[in-house]
């Protein structure tokens, strides 16, 4: 129970007297004036309804009132009118009215819609009381869905019209309720498909459930209250029946009784407006009236108006008034009707403006809650809502209740700057109300990095391990706040647990292993992790990580690194089912990794070649240093034989091709006698394996490295030669081996084998005698052999000159008498050449190619023709001429056939004689050019 007394008090309303409008010259308007006589009032559909009693004219009259103040009516009955209910989602006003005198009250239903010879349409008629016995009607309400009306007695009765209440047909009257108290109030209350009415009379309290067969009934209450004081809330109070009795306001639910206040004195009217409760109640200081003094005319009494906010438990506005005959509320405002006529407007002040004047007063007197609770129920802004919480936050901060500051400060978080409260609340005392509101923040997903690690601060000094289990432990999407952050302060604070879990869950991989490796030391559980990740992130993190790891677990960390490259499938199944093959990684880039772990770079390297053939070059080069490095370490000469056949083996794979300079650099900083020679043979580096025996003195190898290689590369042998002439010692043997393959070769001439022997102080003029005398013998063959050559072209260098002469100063007699080509005797038409050829025409025309050329000598003038061309193309050739020359063994025999061919000579060749001139003429002149050719040339 409240006493209003203790309430606060505002003026939210605006009190004015309704003026007529103002006249054309301007003058000041009177108050407006109704109709004396007024008994009854109601509102709705934008206009103000009156009834009164018989006037004098001798009508009774209905009235309706615009917002225009141009007044109207029209006669209803025809004594007067008791009752008014006009409903507000319809047209229609329900009437009770008496047309002649006795107790016979008639109710009449309008159509303001339509219309019957100017007036409202009366759609029905019919009498109030159902039966014979008279009594007054006490109270009047109507549903809104048009279906059910009730009529309350001052006997106590209840009449229930149930059914279209615009037509007889469709409706049914009945008695609801009869009792012995007279009722004072109706009120239908539609909650969902239920319906139920609300009955008061001066004793006692009832709900009726409509929506039920049978109607049943409840008695709420055993106390009543006068005429006009029973009212039905809004939603805003739950749809509740307000009943004011004269020491309290009580609240009714259709099934008990709710919440009272206090508000004492005699009340006269009740209605609800708009979350607002008023009350017309008596003033102290007058004298009580009867609860039914009738309609006569009272005498004028001061009343008391109130207006209350039962939410906020406060009186938005209170006033005194003449003799109030009722309250209606239409156009957004209250009007109060009293008995002179007068009309009286309240209109309620916009929300700012309520604010602003109750605002300072509740500040002052530091009434925050109910400033707040104001401040919703009309509705403010989140912004000025979050102003008044601050306030109410800066007070109890002030006050020193820090608890109840920090809550008033997490309701303006969206709002207010967080480092206006994060400042109050640093001082380790307050850690706790800081921590609270940290973890609003974060549910607000309003938190930043700073708030983040604020907040962990505070549960790591707190020592709260729930707490911060129960905030890194929400599901991903429930997660407020930096996951990298939240794991960085963690790792700070020693947490590593934690911050592993959330490292985890959140798939920060680097910070996940970062933690197990360098601050918990578990290797197994970072290299298990890192087999779990997705081929790129495995691969990043092992050449990150893997020196370390193979440093503390290298046998698993060498495992690992060959899936790696060779088959890799997450071990979780990471990269999704549709992942069929597995993906392959650079195995030359994991070198590094093995640094100072031989045994398993050597494991891992011979893996990779067995597996993968194609794995690249660094894998083999590496694998080939490796192998040398222990065969060249090695003491125990059997297990050196095996590493020096693995090695050799390597070698021999065929994969150093591309690479051959830095497979023979190894081999020779290894001293790795047998794969350097290997590298030489493979590289066509002949005259190194030779010079590779000469510096170890091993003269059967250099001989049979000559033997092997000299057909491909002559000048071994002469090597061989210098070789064995610089040394002191007796080589005779291996001199006489060179000087037999020499002599067989013709590899030098002999001047210049004397001349390299001369160097020799051991080698006597014996150990050449027998080349000498061979090669002289040779030599004179040579020349009888050119000169029999030399002869033998003089001799027919004469005879083709003899024929040509013939030919240019002889006929010549053609004595074939067969056919060059059939063999036949010749027969006329024949062709006959001066080479001597004789052809039938028919068997030259089939056979030649050209009408001037024999078709039998043709062949050969064809060979020298084409020598003749490949003379003269190959005569400025002399990058191929050098060549030849070096690679002759013979240099003098390749500048004599050049000099042959006329590569050194300037070369005229003549194909068709010039017109106008003779073959005599062509002879002179060549024979002038040979002669000045001739003189130059001397």
């Amino acid at each position: 129970m409240a006493a209003y007394l203790q309430w606060r008090r505002f003026v939210f309303f605006d009190r004015e007297t309704v003026r007529e409008p103002s006249g054309p010259d301007g003058a000041g308007a009177k108050p407006f004036a109704l109709p004396p006589g007024i008994a009854v009032c109601d509102s709705g559909r934008g206009s103000l309804v009156f009834g009164d009693i018989l006037c004098g004219d001798g009508r009774c009259q209905i009235w309706f009132l615009p917002r225009s103040l141009q007044l109207s009516g029209f006669q209803a009955y025809k004594l007067r009118v008791t009752h008014l209910y006009q409903l507000k989602q319809h047209s229609i006003l329900v009437s009770i009215g008496e047309d002649e005198e006795g107790i016979n009250p008639l109710v009449k239903v309008w159509n303001l819609e339509k219309r019957d010879g100017g007036n409202p349409l009366c759609t029905r008629i019919f009498p109030a009381i159902p039966g014979n016995k008279p009594t007054v009607v006490s109270c009047l309400t109507v549903h809104e869905n048009l279906n059910f009306m009730a009529i309350g007695f001052a006997d106590g009765s209840v009449v229930l019209t149930k059914g279209d209440i615009t037509r007889d047909r469709h409706s049914k009257t009945q008695i609801l309720h009869e009792g012995s108290y007279p009722v004072t109030g109706l009120a239908f209350r539609q909650s969902g498909k239920t319906t139920h009415l609300f009955v008061v009379t001066t004793e006692n309290i009832q709900s009726y459930m409509l929506s039920v067969k049978d109607y049943p009934h409840l008695e709420l209450d055993t106390h009543g209250c006068g005429l006009r004081c029973s009212s039905l809330s809004d939603p805003s109070q739950d749809l509740q029946f307000i009943v004011a009795g004269n020491e309290c306001v009580y609240l009714y639910q259709p099934d008990e009784r709710g919440p009272c206040f206090a508000f004492e004195g005699q009340k006269l009217i009740v209605h609800w407006y708009r979350g607002y409760l008023i009350i017309v109640s008596k003033d102290r200081k007058t004298s009580p009236k009867s609860e039914f003094a009738g309609n006569e005319a009272q005498s004028s009494d001061k009343q008391v108006l109130n207006i209350y906010d039962l939410c906020n438990k406060f009186i938005a506005y209170s006033s005194i008034f003449d003799d109030i005959v009722d309250v209606l509320a239409e156009w957004g405002s209250l009007y109060v009707l009293t008995r002179d006529g007068k009309i009286h407007v309240l209109q309620e002040k916009d929300t700012q403006t309520k604010l602003e004047a109750c605002k300072f007063m509740l500040f002052r007197k530091n009434l925050f809650e109910m400033a707040i609770n104001l401040a919703k129920s009309h509705h403010l802004d989140s912004d000025g809502l979050s102003e008044i919480f601050r306030q109410y936050g800066d007070h109890l901060y002030n006050k020193g209740n820090h608890d109840g500051a920090i809550q008033q400060y997490i309701r303006t978080i969206g709002k207010l700057e967080p480092s206006y409260v994060i400042r109050k609340f640093l001082d380790a005392q307050r850690i706790h109300n800081l921590t609270a509101y940290l973890q609003m923040l974060h549910l607000q997903s309003l938190a930043n990095a700073d708030h983040t690690t604020l907040l962990l601060n505070c549960y790591t000094k707190l020592k709260d391990s729930f707490k911060l289990e129960e905030f890194i432990k929400t599901s991903e999407s429930e997660v407020h706040f930096d996951v990298e952050t939240a794991i960085k302060v963690l790792r700070q604070a020693g947490y590593y647990s934690h911050a592993v879990y959330l490292a985890e869950k959140h798939e920060h991989h680097e910070w996940y292993l970062k933690i197990q490796l360098e601050d918990i030391k578990n290797y197994q559980e970072a290299l298990h992790y890192i087999g779990k990740l997705p081929f790129e992130q495995a691969e990043s993190n092992m050449k990150r990580y893997g020196k370390i790891l193979m440093h503390h677990v290298p046998s698993e960390t060498t495992e690992l690194l060959k899936i790696l490259c060779t088959d890799y499938r997450p071990s979780g199944g990471n990269e999704g089912p549709g992942m069929l093959e597995g993906k392959k990684a650079n195995s030359e880039e994991f070198i590094p990794v093995f640094a100072n772990n031989s045994r398993e770079l050597k494991a891992f390297l011979e893996h990779m070649t067995e597996v993968q053939a194609d794995s690249p070059q660094g894998v083999y080069d590496t694998l080939l240093e490796l192998r040398l490095q222990n065969w060249a370490h090695e003491q125990d000469e059997q297990i050196k034989e095996k590493l020096h056949n693995e090695a050799l083996t390597l070698l021999k794979s065929g994969r150093f091709k591309t690479v051959f300079d830095k497979a023979l650099v190894l081999c020779q900083m290894h001293n790795f006698k047998d794969g350097v020679l290997y590298l030489y043979e493979q590289g066509k580096l002949f005259q190194q394996i030779m010079h590779y025996h000469m510096q170890n003195e091993q003269y059967k190898k250099v001989i049979e490295v000559c033997e092997l290689y000299g057909d491909q590369e002559a000048c071994l042998w002469e090597q061989a030669l210098s070789y064995f002439a610089r040394k002191e010692e007796n080589c005779k043997e291996y001199i006489a081996a060179v000087l037999k393959h020499i002599e067989n070769k013709n590899l030098m001439p002999p001047l210049l084998v004397v001349q390299t022997l001369a160097h020799n102080s051991t080698a006597t003029l014996s150990v050449i005698k027998d080349y000498l005398v061979n090669k002289l013998q040779k030599q004179s063959r040579q020349i009888e052999q050119d000169e029999q050559r030399i002869q033998k072209y003089r001799e027919e260098t004469t005879r083709i000159r003899l024929e040509i002469e013939e030919l240019k100063a002889s006929p010549k007699i053609f004595q074939k008498t067969k056919c060059s080509i059939c063999t036949s005797a010749l027969e006329l038409p024949s062709v006959h050449f001066l080479c001597g050829h004789s052809f039938h025409q028919h068997c030259f025309e089939s056979y030649s190619e050209s009408d001037s050329e024999c078709p039998t000598c043709m062949p050969e003038n064809r060979k020298v023709m084409d020598m003749i061309r490949a003379q003269e193309q190959k005569r400025d050739l002399h990058d191929q001429f050098q060549h030849q020359l070096k690679c002759s063994n013979d240099g003098f025999s390749v500048v004599a056939d050049y000099f042959g061919r006329g590569v050194f000579n300037k070369l005229t060749l003549i194909t068709d004689l010039p017109s106008g001139k003779t073959a005599t003429t062509i002879e002179a002149g060549l024979q002038r050019e040979l002669l000045i050719h001739a003189k130059r040339s001397t």
